[in-house]
């Protein structure tokens, strides 16, 4: 049920259905993303996949990981500091790294449509970036702080955290105009985002080490 609407934006309670973590080793969760099996959470120290079924991690990758994760449909992309890293998500052996678009500000990170699609936080915004160099081929301007980036069914959602509330919201990828928001309750915060392609969206929990499964409106 709707909470308010208004002839721009509509506005929802965000339907948390579920909650995984926090893992052994991670205080923090800085970048999400999916599979089609296993989610894949960015703790930091290392990538973590879990079966969403049971919670369950059943690997581990050693590799730098301070922000948005993304998979290709072949390949990991985890942003490490100001670099961008391609990584076998079978070996963990980093394949290639480009320059993260924002230098080491960057946050959020999605696959779509052959692109990387790159949040920076305290600047608002979503690069959309060529992911064999590196180079932005547009930006799209937000009005709050980007953290998580995914992109759905030809939407694109992306998380937001101002130190107090937290929402997903879904904009209009020409103009930034925010369609739709999805309100997190009280104390939960959003990292990384990602969509499992059909009914949910896989929300990182920042500091609270946990991974949380929020319904997608009408999916």
């Amino acid at each position: 049920m709707n909470r308010a609407t208004t002839p721009a934006t509509t506005v929802h309670d965000a339907e948390v259905l579920r909650q995984y973590g926090p893992f052994d080793g991670a205080d923090a969760i800085h970048g999400v993303s999916f599979d089609g099996q296993q989610v894949w959470a960015a703790t930091g120290p290392a990538l973590v996949a879990f079966d969403p079924a049971s919670g369950t991690p059943v690997r581990s990758l050693a590799v730098p990981c301070d922000a948005g994760t993304a998979f290709d449909g072949t390949h990991l992309y985890q942003i490490a500091e100001a670099r961008i890293d391609k990584i076998d998500p079978h070996s963990g052996q980093v394949l290639a790294s480009i320059p993260a678009p924002g230098g080491g500000t960057d946050s959020g990170m999605a696959w779509a449509e052959g692109y990387l699609w790159v949040g920076q936080y305290r600047e608002r915004r979503i690069h959309q970036v060529e992911p064999s160099t590196g180079k932005v081929l547009r930006t799209i301007e937000s009005d709050r702080f980007v953290t998580g980036v995914t992109w759905v069914d030809g939407e694109l959602w992306h998380g937001t955290d101002d130190g107090e509330r937290s929402d997903i919201r879904r904009i209009d990828p020409a103009s930034g105009a925010v369609l739709e928001r999805l309100v997190m309750p009280d104390g939960m915060h959003v990292s990384g985002l990602e969509s499992d392609g059909a009914q949910l969206f896989y929300a990182g929990g920042g500091r609270s080490g946990k991974v949380r499964a929020v319904r997608r409106p009408d999916a």
